[in-house]
C-alpha cells in the first residue's frame, strides 16, 4: 500500500524492495521467488477467485518448494487464512500468511517486522496454514481480526493445528465461483424475511445466533429455517460471541435449530464457518455429504 488522495492503495514492487532490502542486510537467507498478483488489490475485494488464484500457484510450486509465505491485507485476512487451510488440508508444508496494520511504505511500519518473522516461520513451523502477525504464530482456520488498528490485531484461541488428515483433493479443492452464502446475524425483533429469501437464493447459510446457540422463537425464522432443510441448504451456526462457542440444545430458545437440521458450528470463527460452508458447498451437491463434512472437524476449526 501507498498514500492516495483518497488513502492507502495498492502499490507494486513494495514487497519486493522490502525483501531485497532484508536479504542484503542478512535478514533472509536462502533463495525465494516472488508471485505477484495481477492486478494487486484492496483485500477488501478479495473473492474466492482470488483464494484459487493464491491455491494454484501453492499446488504449482509444492514440488519445488520447502513453504509458502503469502503477503495479504488484514481485513479479509482471516478468511483467506481458512479459506487456505480447507482447501490445503494434507498438505505437508507450510503455508505462512502474514501482513501489516500500517503499510510498509509508511514511517513505523508493523510490515517488515511481520515479514521478517513470516519467513522465520516458514522455516519452523509444522505442516499446514498459518497466520504470522506481531510475533505470534496462529492458527489458520482460529485467526480472527479482533482490533481495527492496533498492531497486535489478531487474536487465535488455540495455536495447534491437530493431526492433519489426508487430503480428500490433494491438487488443492478450488473453491465453486457460482456457489453464495449469506452470513446473517440474529438480533431483537428482526424480521426474518432476509434468512426466508437467502433459503430461496443462497446455496447456504450461516447464522450467527447468540451466546451459546439462541434464537428468537419467532415463525417467520421457524418458516425459514424449514424453507432451507426442505431445499437441502445447508445452515451453519455459531456465536455472537468471540469465545466459547455455541452448544445447541443447551437453552429451550435454541430448540428450533436443532429441529430443522441447523449444524452446530461450536466454537467455530464467522471466518471459518464462511469459508468451511463455501468448500463444503464446492466438494460436492449432495446434501447428505455437505452435512457430513460441516459435522466433521477437518483440520482443528473446532475444539472437539
Amino acid at each position: 500500500m501507498a498514500s492516495t488522495e483518497t488513502g492507502f492503495a495498492p502499490k507494486s514492487g513494495v514487497v519486493e524492495a522490502e525483501l531485497a532490502q532484508l536479504q542484503k542486510m542478512g535478514d533472509i537467507s536462502g533463495d525465494y521467488r516472488v508471485v505477484v498478483a495481477d492486478p494487486l488489490i484492496d483485500s477488501a475485494n478479495a473473492s474466492p477467485a482470488d483464494w484459487n488464484w493464491i491455491i494454484a500457484q501453492i499446488i504449482d510450486a509444492s514440488d519445488e518448494c520447502e513453504g509458502f509465505v503469502v503477503t495479504h491485507g488484514t481485513d479479509t485476512l482471516a478468511f483467506t487464512a481458512a479459506a487456505l487451510t480447507f482447501s490445503l488440508c494434507g498438505l505437508q508444508k507450510p503455508v505462512v500468511l502474514t501482513g501489516a496494520m500500517l503499510p510498509l511504505t509508511q514511517d513505523g511500519s508493523d510490515g517488515s517486522r511481520n515479514l521478517l518473522d513470516a519467513f522465520e516461520a516458514v522455516r519452523t513451523a509444522p505442516p499446514g496454514v498459518w497466520v504470522q502477525f506481531a510475533g505470534k504464530r496462529l492458527h489458520g482456520a482460529r485467526v480472527r481480526k479482533s482490533h481495527s488498528v492496533a498492531f497486535d490485531a489478531f487474536a487465535a484461541s488455540i495455536s495447534d493445528l491437530g493431526p492433519l488428515r489426508e487430503a480428500a483433493h490433494p491438487g488443492g479443492q478450488p473453491y465453486d465461483q457460482d456457489v453464495s452464502v449469506l452470513i446473517a446475524a440474529v438480533a431483537p425483533g428482526m424480521q426474518a424475511d432476509l434468512i426466508a429469501l437467502a433459503a430461496e437464493r443462497a446455496d447456504g447459510i450461516v447464522l450467527r445466533c447468540y451466546g451459546s446457540g439462541t434464537v428468537p422463537e419467532s415463525r417467520d425464522l421457524r418458516a425459514a429455517l424449514k424453507r432451507a432443510r426442505d431445499t437441502g441448504k445447508p445452515v451453519l451456526a455459531v456465536s455472537q460471541c468471540a469465545e466459547g462457542g455455541i452448544s445447541l440444545g443447551t437453552y429451550s430458545a435454541g430448540a428450533l435449530l436443532a429441529e430443522f437440521g441447523v449444524v452446530d458450528g461450536r466454537d467455530m470463527t464467522v471466518e471459518a464457518a464462511y469459508a468451511k460452508l463455501l468448500h463444503a458447498l464446492s466438494v460436492t451437491k449432495d446434501p447428505i455429504e455437505q452435512h457430513r463434512i460441516l459435522e466433521t472437524c477437518l483440520c482443528g476449526e473446532w475444539v472437539a
